[in-house]
């Protein structure tokens, strides 16, 4: 709801000016997960990200059971806050991004999103886990600007925002490039965090 409201309310401000918009769009969506990331961390572990569940599983530290219901709310908590956003900005509630964004380079782009936000979660919270929140939040915001897809690193903010044809939006065919990067990007960070752990 944030990433999309704070592209919308952007978008609304900003004259046309899309580094503007992406600056607004950046602030409010590092902000948020610094918030939600220390909420949650003690009731759900904060598993927003099907990636990052798919990590914790593949460390045994989720069981399938709680992994698919992870999943199940994950995606359906992200569609849910596109309709709900798209109403109090008094928008058409159901839309279908033509926002085209596949293709190699996103691809690559998503892989390395992923990969330096699965390591920020793995390596902090090894080393300093009052901290994670901290990194998570910074890192997206940092990987906005460093990454031609700005970062989305999340399948099911992915979906979700197919149904937004606003600012933050991306078109069905896109789908397949950012999922792949996602998960070759989740995989290699922890490859690489178990080489130096």
């Amino acid at each position: 709801m944030v990433v999309i409201g704070s592209g919308i309310m952007a978008d609304n401000l900003s004259n046309g000016n899309d580094a503007i918009t992406l600056l607004g769009n950046t602030i409010a969506t590092g902000a948020i997960l610094f918030v939600l990331i220390k909420m949650f961390t003690d009731v759900s572990g904060a598993h927003f990200n099907p990636i990052v569940s798919l990590i914790f599983l593949i460390k045994k530290e989720l069981t399938p059971n709680e992994f698919i219901s992870y999943l199940f709310f994950q995606f359906l908590g992200g569609i849910l806050a596109v309709f709900l956003v798209h109403y109090i900005f008094d928008l058409t509630i159901f839309q279908l991004s033509d926002n085209y964004r596949a293709g190699y380079p996103k691809l690559v782009s998503e892989i390395i999103a992923s990969f330096g936000l699965l390591s920020t979660i793995l390596f902090i919270r090894k080393f300093d886990p009052s901290s994670v929140a901290l990194g998570v939040g910074l890192f997206i915001t940092a990987g906005y600007w460093f990454t031609s897809s700005t970062s989305f690193a999340n399948p099911a903010i992915t979906i979700a925002r197919v149904f937004t044809n606003t600012f933050t939006g991306i078109s069905p065919e896109s789908i397949l490039y950012f999922f792949t990067g996602q998960i070759i990007g989740a995989l290699l960070a922890l490859y690489f965090f178990n080489l130096t752990d």
